[in-house]
């Protein structure tokens, strides 16, 4: 649905600045961090990187939020917060789908591609209930994710050990550079961390503006008497 009436522009560039500075600092800590051997709980060098608490996967979380609260202050917001949520929730399930037939037991190269594909579906939804929150996450998301695909490239050719080039436990993986590249950095990167930013930052901005907004309407005025008090 079209966002509500007489809005403001919307800046994006200079909106996700912030963020996107943000999320390379963490890029670079956590590359540092692998490097160096520090703690795996923080760092981990694993395939996928092993749920470290150091990484940008949490960072939709956020800045979902973040995006949500600056974009509906200039009137941009959904005209249902209900459906938004509904279509970031369905995102979800259709994105793990796409998860399962892409990575799940007994993958083959046409089944990732397939699911891939399935992601990205899942991804384009988020445009339909809040067009302008999912071209900022969009935007927000290629500046965090093509500096990991510029690293991961350096971290494949020199074979740094990090979870930047650690190859995917029996996944058809070529052994030839360029494909490999294409295989675990590139092609994952621009398109399955894509839509899971911004799926996830969706889900979690559209959730919380949903409720403050509430929350806010529900608190009555202060009366002048107590203001005065």
């Amino acid at each position: 649905m079209a966002d509500s009436s007489q809005p403001s522009k919307v800046c994006v560039a200079s909106l996700i600045t912030g963020p996107a500075v943000i999320t390379l600092a963490v890029t670079l800590l956590r590359l540092l961090g692998e490097l160096q051997h520090w703690p795996s709980v923080l760092f981990s060098r694993s395939a996928g990187g092993g749920g470290a608490i150091v990484g940008i996967s949490w960072l939709p979380i956020f800045f979902g939020p973040y995006f949500a609260v600056k974009i509906a202050r200039l009137s941009r917001q959904p005209v249902r917060y209900g459906r938004a949520f509904a279509v970031a929730a369905l995102g979800v399930v259709i994105f793990l789908a796409g998860g399962f037939l892409a990575f799940g037991p007994g993958n083959t190269r046409g089944r990732i591609v397939l699911g891939l594909g399935v992601m990205a579906a899942a991804a384009a939804l988020q445009f339909i209930p809040w067009r302008t929150l999912a071209k900022v996450l969009i935007a927000y998301a290629y500046a965090a994710r093509i500096p990991v695909a510029i690293v991961m490239f350096f971290a494949i050719r020199g074979q740094w050990g990090t979870h930047y080039d650690a190859l995917p436990p029996e996944a058809p993986v070529p052994s030839v550079f360029w494909p490999k590249y294409l295989a675990i950095a590139l092609i994952p990167q621009l398109v399955m961390w894509i839509a899971y930013t911004i799926i996830l930052g969706a889900l979690v901005g559209t959730a919380y503006v949903a409720v403050a907004g509430r929350k806010k309407r529900a608190t009555p005025p202060e009366s002048p008497q107590s203001a005065g008090a």
